[in-house]
């Protein structure tokens, strides 16, 4: 005789037999099932239960174990038919709860049976928390999900509930399916894919073969859980009529690995959709970074979350994290091994010396090749590190800016540029806008780039010869670093742009190449600036430190080194403090030892070099030696200075100029650095050195010293004027171009040499180069003529000479030295028949002691014919006393 079950237990199997059928239709093809739900097969499926988070029948008898329920169990038990049922007190208002724990948050089906015997309303409903972060439901800090049954619009619904605010809709179900006053039957499903998305379905039958969807959403705000559990609000009525049965949380999405995030240089953090088995979460082999790299840790810190921790730091950029062998708590394993990539971006730091560096300058834009018509530099970040430009003092010579909070990759360039050329410059690459940008010389000058503090990033004082091309460096191409290793690299490491459009702005140089340097630092110069301070300067930059050590300097003379200073921006320069001062017209000798530049190269061999302390200048100790103001085509003027004194002279902040009228007028700084004139030493001052050593191959290009621009030396006449920095006139000479010899068929590119080094600087003390040579930059004259001391009043020297031009004897000298003052003479020339060929000079008042030219020419400038002549003196004093003197030459020459 068949046994008939109670309701309540009918509806029970039935739930079984259908999340047995739904949860096997996800595993075994549905016709399999539809076969029929023997006992057999029902036996088959039963086992598969055991991968569900709950399943709670309440079969048992007993909600405090196996699973255990708790919270307000007093107000709870499990009926004859084995139904959780309501049992609290009769109080309008009251609110009870059970709770059990549940991690099951994500990929995750929640199914339950519940009866609400009485009429829902704002005061009668029951919450099942599908999720809670805490087992006190009643908490308004508790945060969630749960599925409220009744209410003010008798439905089904799904709800968030976020710590200390009220509940919110996810899935709003349809209103009046909860509406009987004393049978409220139904069975709830609801669903959440490892996306997020949600569905709420519900069976008015309560036997899971009518489900009919609520709706969906997607909510993703928590991902983990706790607890799930029941919450129950009523009045004094229905404080026993509400049954529940049948908890079933099913979990059978195969474990994801949904994130990866450093948390450091080493540590990295991995997010799993759901709680992980802690056995296999903790197993370093189960982890492999980029390749090969173990962890040497692995820590299960949160249910679905590992920190892994590494011996090394992460790559900048992208990594790789491959993960396998790891099962949930559910035992869902990983499909399959799995790879995430991840980006790791070190934190942003201020650079260092050298570490942010200037990489490119457009310093004269027009006319534009084909870049937009806009100075530039370009910054380049050569570390491994993320660099923030935040707060850094971007100066040229005269103005500084400061750039803003952007940060610069590892090996990543930029341009800068004016704020308002930012939207012309962004197809290039990354862009920095400022304001006040400054402005660049086209011709060169020092930029900085420091920290907020003050502290040095780098510097580069660039210059128009680095283009390295004379029509590029005319505008509209950019300077590049060749190579981006060799950060203290100057003009050879720096030249134009070869780009078809004129530049490279935020991208890899054009000119980008191995240029390492190898060499050893040399020592440039070195100047005593003060009695006991002597300037050092060196070709390229210095290790600042090691430069910094006295015991790598001795100075001859026993002087001690008390302290040594190498002077930024440019670390060329160090500063020696002496014990001892130094003492005037005194040569000594320092010796440098093992000197390393910036690259690290070591001077194997000590550097020596001379020097003396510079003495007071006066006026005619510095003369002009040498002029050309008339240069051959293309080329350009140079005045040649000389040391006649015995003093050592500093030509810091000297000038040269020329006259307007009788005005001295267009000084011109000779240089601003120390530069010392030793006695006897010559000085070419030019704007092209290049240019003269190329018209004058002999030219000494030591003797060099290049000016921007010199004043203008017009090829008739002017006056060139040297200027102490004392304002006083060094030396003057007023010269035309009837002063260079007559018989020249072309004076272009000829220079105006000084006869006599201690003579002054007039016309008859200078003389037309040696057709040879045509000049002499740098080196002795080669019409130079030691002073002759007459023996007697008038002396000829050379009494034989030859006017061709060929540098030696060209003309000769009447010397003349007088013990008187006052004296006026004549000089007239005459050949061995008595006929005059000419006057050299007509009431010349003489000094103490000089001399008269004569170039072999006669009066009508041709040549005067190989032979003796006659130099006929007439001498006149103060009281009308003359007297005659009569001297012999002879006009030699090739027959």
């Amino acid at each position: 005789m068949k046994q008939t079950l109670p309701e309540g237990l009918i509806y029970k199997v039935k739930a079984i037999l259908s999340s047995i059928e739904w949860f096997a239709s996800r595993l075994v093809p549905t016709p399999v099932i539809r076969r029929g739900l023997g006992g057999g097969l029902i036996l088959l499926l039963l086992p598969l239960l055991s991968l569900g988070q709950l399943n709670e029948s309440f079969s048992d008898g007993d909600f405090t174990q196996s699973p255990t329920w708790s919270g307000d169990a007093n107000s709870f038990m499990v009926n004859a038919i084995g139904q959780l049922q309501s049992n609290g007190p009769a109080v309008t208002g009251a609110t009870i709860q059970l709770a059990t724990p549940s991690q099951a948050a994500v990929g995750v089906v929640w199914e339950f049976w519940a009866n609400l015997r009485l009429a829902t309303s704002s005061g009668n409903y029951t919450d099942v928390w599908l999720i809670a972060n805490s087992e006190d439901l009643k908490n308004s800090s508790t945060s969630g999900y749960f599925v409220r049954i009744g209410g003010t619009a008798d439905e089904v619904s799904l709800f968030r509930k976020d710590a200390g605010k009220g509940p919110v809709y996810v899935i709003n179900g349809q209103d009046k399916t909860i509406a009987s006053s004393n049978n409220n039957l139904v069975r709830v499903r609801v669903t959440r894919s490892i996306n997020h998305e949600w569905e709420l379905s519900i069976d008015l039958s309560g036997t899971g073969d009518n489900f009919v969807s609520q709706g969906t959403a997607t909510d993703a705000n928590y991902k983990t859980s706790a607890y799930v559990g029941v919450l129950l609000r009523y009045t004094s009525a229905n404080s026993k009529n509400f049954y529940f049965d049948d908890f079933l949380i099913t979990d059978t999405q195969p474990l994801v690995l949904q994130d990866a995030q450093p948390l450091n240089a080493q540590e990295l953090e991995l997010r799993f959709s759901k709680p992980l088995l802690q056995t296999e979460a903790e197993r370093e082999e189960n982890y492999t970074l980029n390749g090969s790299i173990k962890p040497i840790a692995a820590e299960l810190t949160a249910p679905g979350t590992v920190q892994l921790r590494f011996t090394q730091n992460f790559k900048t950029g992208a990594n790789t994290i491959a993960v396998a062998n790891l099962v949930d708590v559910y035992e869902n394993a990983l499909a399959e091994p799995k790879e995430l990539t991840f980006t790791y971006t070190p934190p942003a730091v201020l650079p260092n010396y050298n570490e942010l560096l200037i990489s490119e300058i457009m310093a004269d834009e027009a006319p534009a090749v084909g870049l937009p018509a806009q100075e530039y530099i370009e910054l380049y970040n050569r570390t491994e590190k993320v660099l923030t430009l935040k707060g850094i003092r971007y100066s040229d010579a005269t103005s500084t800016t400061t750039l803003p909070d952007v940060q610069l990759l590892p090996k990543e360039y930029a341009v800068v540029v004016p704020n308002t050329q930012v939207q012309n410059f962004t197809k290039y690459g990354k862009v920095i806008g400022i304001s006040n940008f400054p402005s660049l010389n086209n011709s060169g000058e020092l930029l900085q780039l420091r920290q907020p503090n003050g502290k040095l990033i780098y510097a580069v004082n660039y210059a128009d010869t680095w283009y390295k091309d004379n029509s590029k460096r005319e505008g509209g191409w950019s300077l590049e670093m060749i190579d981006i290793n060799n950060a203290c690299g100057g003009i050879e490491n720096w030249t134009a742009s070869v780009n078809p459009q004129g530049g490279t702005p935020a991208q890899a140089n054009s000119v980008s190449a191995a240029n390492p340097d190898n060499t050893p630092v040399i020592l440039v110069d070195i100047t005593a600036i003060a009695p006991d301070k002597v300037l050092l300067r060196f070709n390229e930059r210095l290790d600042s430190v090691q430069a910094a050590n006295i015991s790598k300097y001795t100075i001859s003379g026993s002087i001690a080194v008390t302290n040594a200073q190498v002077q930024g921006p440019l670390f060329t320069e160090v500063i020696l403090t002496l014990a001892t001062p130094l003492q005037e017209r005194q040569l000594y000798t320092l010796t440098a030892q093992s000197i390393a530049d910036c690259a690290g190269n070591l001077s194997s061999q000590p550097l020596t070099a001379t020097f003396a302390l510079p003495s007071v200048p006066e006026p005619g100790d510095v003369v002009i030696n040498e002029i050309l103001f008339n240069p051959r085509p293309n080329g350009v003027d140079f005045v040649e200075l000389v040391n006649r004194s015995d003093k050592y002279i500093n030509l810091q902040n000297w000038q040269l100029a020329n006259t307007s009228g009788d005005t001295i007028s267009n000084s011109r700084s000779i240089t601003v650095i120390n530069y010392v004139l030793a006695p006897g030493q010559y000085v070419v001052l030019t704007s092209n050195p290049e240019n003269i050593k190329t018209n004058y191959p002999a030219a000494k290009q030591e003797t060099f010293l290049r000016m921007s621009s010199l004043p203008s030396y017009s090829d008739d006449a002017g006056t060139v004027v040297v200027l102490q920095p004392d304002k006083r006139i060094a030396d003057r000479f007023s010269y035309t171009s009837d002063m260079h010899f007559e018989l020249l068929d072309d004076v272009n590119g000829v220079s105006l040499e000084r006869i006599r080094l201690e003579g002054p600087s007039i016309a008859n003390n200078f003389h037309s180069a040696a057709s040879a040579v045509l000049a002499t930059p740098g080196y002795r004259n080669s019409q130079l003529q030691e002073g002759v001391m007459a023996q007697r009043m008038f002396q000829v020297s050379p009494q034989v000479f030859s006017p061709d031009g060929d540098g030696t004897d060209d003309f000769t000298t009447i010397n003349y030295s007088t013990d008187k003052s006052g004296f006026v003479a004549n000089i007239t020339i005459f050949d061995t028949q008595g006929r005059e060929v000419r006057k050299l000079a007509r009431n010349e008042l003489l000094a103490s002691n000089g001399f008269f030219q004569w170039d072999g020419l006669r009066q009508d400038g041709t040549k005067a014919a190989i032979g003796y002549y006659l130099l006929y003196i007439e001498l006149f004093g103060l009281n009308g006393e003359k007297s005659v003197h009569k001297e012999k030459v002879v006009v030699g020459g090739k027959l």
